[in-house]
């Protein structure tokens, strides 16, 4: 490879890779440059150079895609959370198709180049839609500020109005910065493992209801400070604290105590409303969610003689689309506190065939088949990382007739997918837009047996 750091060069950008970089060729060598466009003609300098590939910032472009825009967030450039803000919405929504299809080409489950991929499915208005805000917090010139960490680095971005964050959850957490400051309660930093390190900030969006975590290091009295962030905002009616004293990346500690109100806060999808305790996963996109559950519940085709296996289930929410529609729903998730949730869900709705186990996922399924359940139809939503690999393996012994799978990472779900092949095929991959401006996707995939 002939290229150096430091070196600049002319570079024309053939495609766009996962993370929403522009890529080019450069004497036949791999160029991966953030913020460029497809077709578009740029100049670059080269800042890190791999055994493949290189890596390169944007210094000018000489010829720019009819498809840039010009992001509407001041501080874009600077904080990272969004990747594609200057890529026009219409064509973020078919980059997103391109993600699946080049995770496909990646892994190449049989059959791939004839799967039904499905244009995503985008929102009419894609800002102010993330209804969980998750901001860190460190001194900053002087005073507290919460923000996130710019690219690959612990430099805090501050974040006083995030043009993807809903405006309320905004302004509860410059209020909560500002009475950090104002009564000087100790904030953490690398060095001192020692106060306050994270604000998480959710509402619901049905019921406007907020509850507010925060994470600190050790014991801290907020007696005042809550009491003037509720006299603020009359929404908030939770107040937690979660306590992790590491210094792993991890966000949560394993305890979490309520300070103030009620332990969860009310929000509907579909048809039925259900609880949140702060700990709980439920997606981030409320409006969004709602068309990702639509085609969930049209692509498993359940019947009133299934049984059903909710795998990675959180509260419940999705499981609870199909209780009325057959003949039982069982799931299972490794947060006590969301399973908690799911069973005084259930309780609420008037639910009396769910049940719901603390546990991982391919224990439980593993557990329930050796005690003679059997379920004819599955639903996964995992995280990022995909299923666990022993879960593949005893759905792929136990072969339920219908899957549905709910994936949040093209990489892993094209992986998973090679494997699942070999039992089901794909009908179709149906994505949704729940995170625009972002370099991310949802799908969803509708299996059947073979």
């Amino acid at each position: 490879m002939n290229l150096q750091v430091k070196q600049r060069i002319p570079l024309k950008i053939k495609r766009m890779g996962i993370n929403g970089e522009g890529i080019g060729f450069y004497k036949k060598t791999l160029v991966f440059v953030p913020g460029a466009l497809k077709g578009e003609d740029i100049f670059c300098q080269i800042t890190a150079v791999k055994r493949n590939f290189a890596q390169a910032k944007l210094l000018k472009i000489n010829k720019a895609s009819k498809n840039r825009v010009q992001p509407k967030c001041p501080i874009y450039n600077d904080c990272g959370g969004c990747q594609i803000m200057h890529l026009a919405y219409k064509k973020q929504l078919e980059f997103k198709d391109d993600l699946i299809k080049q995770a496909l080409k990646k892994f190449q489950p049989a059959g791939y180049q004839n799967y039904d991929i499905r244009p995503t499915k985008g929102m009419a208005a894609p800002y102010h839609y993330r209804a969980k805000l998750q901001f860190q917090t460190r001194h900053f010139a002087g005073s507290v500020k919460a923000g996130l960490f710019a690219s690959n680095s612990h430099y805090l971005v501050a974040l006083e109005n995030c043009l993807v964050q809903d405006e309320l959850t905004q302004q509860i957490v410059n209020k909560a910065t500002e009475l950090l400051d104002k009564y000087k309660i100790p904030i953490y930093n690398e060095r001192k493992n020692a106060g306050i390190r994270t604000i998480m900030v959710r509402k619901g969006q049905a019921s406007s209801q907020v509850q507010l975590i925060f994470v600190t290091s050790r014991e801290l009295r907020l007696t005042a400070l809550v009491k003037e962030l509720r006299i603020a905002f009359p929404e908030i009616v939770t107040v937690a604290i979660n306590y992790n004293s590491s210094k792993s990346s991890e966000i949560y500690g394993d305890r979490t105590e309520i300070l103030w109100g009620q332990e969860t806060i009310e929000e509907e999808v579909l048809d039925y409303s259900f609880f949140l305790s702060p700990r709980a996963f439920y997606q981030l996109n409320p409006q969004q969610t709602q068309v990702l559950y639509q085609e969930a519940v049209k692509a498993l085709d359940i019947s009133k003689d299934d049984n059903l296996i909710d795998a990675y289930c959180g509260v419940g929410t999705i499981g609870f689309a199909f209780a009325d529609k057959v003949k039982s729903v069982r799931g299972m998730d490794v947060i006590p506190e969301a399973i908690e949730d799911a069973k005084k869900n259930a309780k609420a709705l008037g639910l009396t065939n769910a049940h719901y186990e603390v546990g991982k996922a391919e224990e439980l399924f593993s557990k329930w088949y050796q005690e003679g359940f059997r379920a004819s139809a599955l639903v996964v939503d995992p995280p990022r990382t995909g299923l666990d690999e022993r879960l593949i393996k005893t759905i792929l012994h136990a072969q339920p007739e219908k899957m549905v799978y709910v994936s949040c990472n093209a990489s892993t779900l094209a992986r998973d997918l090679v494997a699942l092949n070999k039992v089901y095929q794909v009908d179709y991959i149906q994505s949704v837009d729940m995170f625009p401006h972002t370099a991310r996707v949802e799908a969803v995939v509708k299996l059947r047996k073979k």
